[in-house]
């Protein structure tokens, strides 16, 4: 069927651009069949029931405090939304909220549950995946008969833009990192911030390892220390990360973000404005070496830089 615009109650509904204009191939229904034009339904971020939603942008939201807010992880919320800049959300700009019925393991394939308006062109659009193979992996589910409610396989093209999972080794080491563009120069008033602990020594110095894998810093320090922000800030993230414990984010000012991982408790929660000292996290024990090792991570618009050159 060729692809045709949707519209709701004889309007073109003209879309944020998060999310492209949808195009058919069969239009999700309320009842099953393709019925008459529709489109998705869009709250604004500070309704009360947000999961599972697309959302409008507030003038000082950030995707950890909207995270926060529908009770998901910051990083189930970034893969929902590839091409989301937590550096600049857009005031009116539009995000999906996942639902808890619905997942997205690094890699994929995604679980979807489709919303009104919705076809596999405008989800691949969305995700970065293949119309064709969304059809694939959903062998009983015909593209002219998606149903509201219906959860569905989006497998990824290889190259999409998604969130990157972690890696063993650092947050911000990832192809996806890699990927951004440069920042440019650090800025001048970004230096002689403080170290993240009062006690510690450097076991690991921040570079590429021997198989040329950037590593980030590794702090050994005491049991019951506690990790400490660098500069003032807004915590983006303070949750769990596979293998890398838990994990506080902290975003300052002139595009500057801290990292602090391997913490066995997090003393901060998303959206919450920090002080150069405030205590973030508690340092965990490290289970293959025995040392309380903290990983610290410094990044210029996303991208690793050395936390010598800022710290004193």
């Amino acid at each position: 069927m060729a692809e045709r615009a949707v519209a709701r109650k004889g309007r073109l509904t003209r879309l944020a651009p998060l999310v492209i204009a949808l195009a058919l191939v069969g239009c999700a229904s309320q009842s099953g069949g393709t019925s008459g034009p529709s489109s998705g339904q869009t709250i604004s971020s500070s309704s009360a029931s947000i999961a599972g939603h697309w959302i409008t942008v507030q003038r000082g939201d950030t995707l950890g405090s909207i995270a926060s807010r529908a009770g998901v992880p910051l990083l189930r919320l970034q893969r929902f939304n590839p091409s989301a800049d937590a550096r600049g959300l857009a005031v009116g700009q539009r995000l999906l909220v996942p639902s808890q019925q619905e997942r997205a393991p690094s890699g994929g394939p995604y679980r979807y549950q489709i919303r009104p308006g919705d076809t596999y062109s405008s989800i691949g659009r969305h995700f970065g995946a293949n119309a064709r193979r969304i059809q694939s992996a959903n062998p009983g589910v015909s593209a002219t008969n998606l149903r509201v409610g219906q959860l569905v396989q989006v497998p990824l093209t290889s190259g999409s833009k998604t969130a990157a999972s972690p890696s063993t080794a650092a947050p911000s080491t990832s192809a996806a990192s890699a990927r951004l563009p440069n920042p440019g120069k650090v800025p001048s008033t970004a230096r002689g911030w403080p170290w993240p602990l009062g006690d510690y020594r450097i076991v690991r110095n921040y570079g590429p390892d021997a198989r040329g894998v950037l590593q980030p810093m590794l702090l050994a320090t005491d049991e019951g220390a506690e990790a400490r922000a660098v500069a003032n800030g807004e915590v983006s993230f303070a949750d769990s990360m596979r293998q890398l414990g838990k994990v506080v984010i902290v975003h300052h000012s002139d595009n500057l973000q801290s990292v602090y991982a391997l913490c066995d408790s997090v003393l901060v929660k998303s959206g919450q404005q920090v002080s150069a000292g405030t205590p973030l996290c508690r340092v965990g024990r490290h289970s293959s070496t025995g040392r309380y090792d903290l990983l610290f991570d410094m990044r210029h618009g996303g991208k690793p830089i050395n936390p010598n050159t800022i710290l004193r």
